[in-house]
C-alpha cells in the first residue's frame, strides 16, 4: 500500500522546494519564460510568489506541472 504513495513525484515535496529547485534550474526569467506569472516577472522572491502560488490553484498547478516534466524530483543517488 505504501508503494501507491510513492509512485507521486510530488509526495512529500513542499511548494517551496519545488518553486527553490526550479530557480535553481532555470532562474527567475527563465520561469517567466516558462509560466507567465507576475510574480516570477516583476521582483520576484520566494516568499512573495509562494504567497501568490498559494492562493491561485491554477498557477499552482502550471509550477507542478513544470517540475513534474522538468525531472527535478528525480533522486540522484550515488
Amino acid at each position: 500500500m505504501a508503494d501507491m504513495q510513492s509512485k507521486d513525484p510530488l509526495h512529500g515535496i513542499t511548494l517551496e522546494t519545488i518553486l527553490n529547485r526550479l530557480v535553481a534550474e532555470y532562474g527567475w526569467d527563465g520561469l517567466a519564460s516558462r509560466i507567465a506569472i507576475k510574480c516570477f516577472m516583476s521582483d520576484p522572491s520566494v516568499s512573495s510568489s509562494l504567497k501568490f502560488l498559494r492562493k491561485t490553484p491554477w498557477a499552482r498547478a502550471q509550477v507542478e506541472e513544470l517540475f513534474v516534466a522538468s525531472k527535478l524530483w528525480v533522486r540522484k543517488d550515488s
